[in-house]
């Protein structure tokens, strides 16, 4: 593979999937932290308003304890945790990878072709993601 087709590779493909991949991580990551902490905060408080005399308050803790519900559904539903760590291992792991390239390290050190060595491992990594999340939606 010759430099000018490499670069254009790190270009139009290489760079873009490492901002998907941080995207998505970062996006799951605050998704999966924000239902954790509403799922915590309201599990101690529907046992609070359980507590109470008040008819108006036990409403609230059923209200509370739907939401509850609701959001360790979503979680355990749509593994926010699971793709958070998931896309932040991938999207490090092609970071790294441009790093070894860069210094020549490990398979790049004896390659006849380290460009199209880098364009495989990259590929190989994004392409295993992809089958993942296709089995994962079977």
């Amino acid at each position: 593979m010759n430099k000018n087709d490499f670069e254009q590779y790190l270009k139009d493909r290489y760079y873009n999937q490492i901002k998907w991949y941080d995207k998505k991580a970062i996006y799951n990551k605050n998704v999966y932290k924000g239902l954790q902490t509403v799922v915590a905060v309201l599990s101690v408080v529907t046992l609070i308003l359980l507590l109470a005399e008040e008819e108006w308050l036990r409403w609230l803790a059923i209200i509370s304890s739907t939401i509850v519900a609701i959001g360790t559904t979503l979680l355990s539903k749509f593994k926010y945790q699971e793709k958070w760590i998931n896309y932040r291992t991938i999207c490090e792991t092609l970071r790294k990878e441009k790093h070894y390239y860069d210094a020549k390290l490990y398979d790049y050190r004896d390659a006849e072709d380290p460009e199209a060595l880098f364009v495989r491992k990259a590929e190989d990594l994004i392409s295993r993601d992809a089958r993942k999340v296709s089995e994962n939606s079977q």
